[in-house]
């Protein structure tokens, strides 16, 4: 069985390579760094460190690596054999490897007419259709047509946290324990090979969701909170007594919407809750606030994981979401100089006024009783 990865980053490595070699496949990435393309191929494994309660060390076997350009025949050859094609590459980058994708898809259909599934592993929703649609353009319709019935583009939620890591060798990766890959039937063609760990499921959109509303809503308030506190790392912000309880507070209001939308146990999802927070305090991850808060315009989306709660909340209960506002009134402090979005925001803060930024940006109209709260809310961090 071959698995074909594009992203042989930390991601890559850390958690989807990592299951799908330990799933028996043989995995090769694809990648543009030449250093770790060349260490892959001579190594052929790699260590992967768990990093909890107590340190555990898994080795990764039977995987090498292309690179993108050089080997571009290689990668198609790959392609037109494998059972999976996987990515960890960012969403933006997406488009920028279709073009292979769809070459490999072409030669596979004069080689190999057997159903192959083609992945997205990213943080963003439906991001295998994304890439479905960017491939498709490189297809004739023709193409397109003999290729629907072999080749599968089904969409997938992803959660493990690997933090930024300079380790002594190069393909070592530092992950945390808890890992989540969660993959929707409905494009789905044939039945899919097994990997270690997976959750196959009929509808993905409410586990989308939950781990929206949770890990990423939960990580956003360590962050923009901690940032605002002056900590360094996400872990020393969760020791703050007031920043764990504002965190929970707003994991509890999000945690109200998905229970009122998708009808599941409070119980059960309190546990969730429980258990994505332990993450947050895990000592053996350093993750630091300023990388966690990066890119703010795109995490004050209209559709992300602060302002979708927060208006879902109150559009279902008719009240305001006070935790879930502070982490969004907290977001809008972040003035991390590096940070060109956080740069753009307070340009945009300063000349327009909180209203107008969340107005550009969140897609709340002017008037909507969450501005005026984000204002106090900001107002009071503002006399702390």
């Amino acid at each position: 069985m071959l698995a074909v990865h594009f992203g042989a980053g930390n991601i890559g490595r850390g958690f989807i390579g990592q299951l799908l070699s330990q799933s028996g496949y043989e995995v090769v990435f694809v990648d543009v760094n030449e250093e770790i393309v060349q260490k892959l191929q001579e190594k052929r494994h790699y260590r992967v460190i768990i990093a909890g309660e107590q340190i555990e060390e898994q080795h990764v076997y039977h995987v090498t690596a292309l690179h993108s350009v050089k080997d571009h025949e290689a990668v198609l050859q790959h392609i037109a054999r494998a059972d999976f094609v996987t990515t960890a590459v960012g969403p933006n980058v997406l488009p920028l490897i279709a073009p292979v994708i769809a070459e490999g898809i072409r030669k596979r259909l004069e080689v190999n007419r057997t159903p192959v599934h083609i992945i997205a592993c990213e943080n963003m929703i439906g991001g295998s259709s994304f890439l479905k649609e960017h491939v498709w353009k490189k297809l004739s319709e023709e193409e397109q047509t003999m290729a629907s019935q072999y080749c599968s583009f089904p969409n997938c939620a992803v959660d493990r946290i690997v933090p930024n890591q300079k380790n002594e060798d190069l393909l070592s990766v530092k992950v945390e324990p808890f890992f989540e890959w969660v993959i929707e039937t409905k494009q789905m063609i044939g039945t899919i090979p097994p990997i270690e760990g997976v959750r196959i499921v009929d509808e993905l959109p409410p586990y989308i969701e939950r781990k929206l509303f949770t890990v990423n809503t939960g990580h956003a308030l360590v962050a923009y909170l901690g940032y605002y506190k002056k900590f360094f790392t996400i872990h020393e912000a969760m020791k703050d007594e007031e920043i764990y309880a504002d965190v929970v507070k707003a994991l509890n209001e999000s945690g109200r919407v998905l229970i009122q939308k998708y009808g599941w146990n409070a119980d059960e999802h309190q546990i969730y809750i429980k258990k994505i927070v332990q993450r947050f305090t895990n000592s053996a991850i350093t993750d630091e606030v300023t990388r966690v808060g990066r890119s703010p315009i795109r995490k004050l989306g209209p559709n992300d994981r602060l302002i979708s709660p927060a208006k879902q909340y109150y559009d279902l209960f008719h009240e305001i979401p006070s935790g879930l506002v502070k982490g969004i009134a907290a977001l809008l402090q972040f003035d991390y100089q590096e940070d060109t979005e956080a740069m753009e925001l307070q340009e945009t803060i300063r000349q327009m006024g909180i209203e107008g930024a969340l107005s550009r940006y969140a897609g709340l109209e002017l008037g909507h009783p969450l501005i005026a709260a984000v204002k106090t809310e900001v107002a009071m961090l503002a006399k702390q």
